[in-house]
């Protein structure tokens, strides 16, 4: 029974993301013609926070947040938000959350995604070719410079892709080589979603994700690698604390 009703509330929610991403979309492509920039950033922000509401409402997530106070202060504050990867939630619920407007870091193909994708495409985010290494890492740090002076946050999953809960990915330090590249400091955030919203699953379950966000940490003088290591050993150990049923 618990799992039918999971199931219902999961189709009821993936409908009304449906209904509203299409007709969002097309105003979000209208809109671009004359509004750009921050303000075509929170007219998208507004969609996501429907998901997000939608998934309390629909669903039963709600989603408990700690170390707000850690984010950096000030309009131009650089930041580089460096997050664990467990689902879709988090990559709705951040830009909700967050202060400043978010640049994702994302593979191109998600620009070719109907509605969504072509929204997305409209906004000041970094998207990149994987098949050129060098020439991409060489594009995100310029973008990178170009977004953090206007007081845009970039964010990136360190792990590259959905981890299933309870497990680790391999960290890569393409973030912490940005943030050394560009000065800006990194912030940890560990999520706990997958215990809501599993890896690529449809059925999605009533319960509290958490959200824990760590204090800034310098990068200047940093070794990309060594920088890295702290960023994960701070996640883990947040997501070990705030799941620990995951790790026994």
């Amino acid at each position: 029974m618990r799992l039918l009703l999971a199931w219902l509330r999961s189709c009821i929610h993936m409908l009304w993301m449906l209904v509203t991403v299409v007709p969002w979309g097309i105003i979000m492509l209208a809109a671009s013609l004359f509004v750009r920039g921050t303000p075509l950033y929170w007219m998208a922000a507004r969609w996501l926070r429907w998901a997000i509401d939608g998934a309390r409402v629909l669903m039963g997530i709600r989603v408990r947040t700690s170390g707000m106070e850690n984010l950096p202060d000030g309009d131009r504050s650089p930041a580089i938000l460096l997050v664990k990867h467990q689902s879709t939630f988090e990559t709705f619920l951040l830009p909700t959350l967050m202060p400043h407007p978010l640049a994702y870091v994302f593979k191109k193909e998600l620009l070719y995604v109907p509605f969504f994708g072509w929204a997305m495409g409209r906004l000041d985010m970094i998207h990149i070719d994987r098949s050129q290494r060098a020439k991409a890492f060489h594009r995100v740090v310029a973008q990178g410079k170009d977004l953090l002076a206007q007081g845009i946050w970039i964010i990136m999953f360190p792990e590259g892709t959905r981890i299933p809960r309870g497990e680790k990915g391999a960290y890569k330090s393409g973030g912490t080589r940005l943030a050394i590249e560009t000065g800006a400091p990194v912030i940890p955030i560990a999520v706990t979603s997958a215990k809501c919203w599993p890896r690529r699953a449809f059925v999605k379950f009533p319960g509290v994700v958490d959200v824990s966000i760590g204090k800034p940490i310098a990068s200047q003088g940093r070794q990309a690698d060594e920088l890295m290591q702290e960023v994960e050993a701070w996640i883990e150990g947040e997501m070990r604390r705030l799941d620990p049923d995951a790790y026994r």
